[in-house]
């Protein structure tokens, strides 16, 4: 049975005394939280003040990227072993942002992915299509070729030690949300698909939805087959409605 697991990214959103309160919220909250894992995921900047906050609860941290490289000349990157040295544990990998802002294709996610586990992280992998795919009936081919192109450099059982998360970027802060039914397609979509690859990998891989989750709509998309739970943006921001979708999960 797949343990329920939230995460919250804060992107670049928060300050000192906005996460101390965030925070703080949370850890008010974790007990209406039955069963789920919980993550947050706040700006590299934050991430020894949030370490401070989280240290003997419940909670985990991870970080929204990092550098595919161990160390070097790479100015404003951060190396997974800064992360571990910080207590890290999980790294978002291939969010829609970074693949649309900052050009991570499919080679550098898997880069990343592979140094994320490679220095003891556990990867947060984003998959998901961009809206003009979706309408032209693409969206399996893009996941599929998202999927392959880490699964064809690090092998199906890198999946055993991470965390998928399925995101359509259409629905993104955009306010609109995959219907339970069309997150539910996907999810199995890349279930069934690597269990052509191993079958007991497929079975044991959380797959998470990410595409404006709120409270109002958790319960509906959590009790989908497939949906494992949440990568939550926006409303993670917010104590009472990340701790309301985590509820939700478990």
């Amino acid at each position: 049975m797949r343990k329920p697991f939230v995460a919250g990214n804060w992107k670049m959103n928060g300050s000192s005394a906005s996460i101390k309160t965030l925070v703080g919220g949370i850890l008010d909250g974790m007990g209406r939280v039955k069963n789920a894992e919980v993550v947050v995921c706040p700006s590299f900047v934050y991430l020894s003040e949030v370490a401070q906050l989280l240290a003997g609860s419940a909670v985990e941290f991870g970080s929204q990227d990092v550098a595919k490289e161990e160390s070097g000349a790479y100015t404003g990157e951060v190396a997974v072993s800064m992360l571990k040295d910080m207590a890290c544990k999980y790294a978002i990998i291939g969010h829609s942002e970074r693949r649309a802002y900052y050009g991570d294709t499919d080679e550098i996610v898997a880069e990343k992915f592979i140094a994320a586990q490679k220095g003891g992280l556990t990867p947060i992998l984003c998959v998901g299509e961009l809206l003009e795919e979706r309408e032209a009936g693409q969206t399996e081919a893009v996941v599929e070729r998202q999927l392959q192109a880490v699964v064809g450099r690090a092998g199906i059982r890198a999946l055993e030690s991470a965390v998928i998360a399925y995101e359509p970027v259409w629905a993104i802060g955009t306010g609109k949300t995959a219907s339970p039914e069309q997150a539910q397609a996907v999810h199995a979509f890349i279930r069934q698909w690597m269990s052509k690859e191993d079958s007991a990998v497929a079975e044991k891989v959380q797959i998470l939805y990410g595409g404006s989750v709120k409270a109002a709509n958790a319960n509906e998309l959590f009790s989908q087959t497939d949906i494992d739970g949440g990568l939550i943006g926006g409303a993670s921001l917010s104590a009472e409605e990340f701790i309301s979708i985590c509820e939700a999960a478990g």
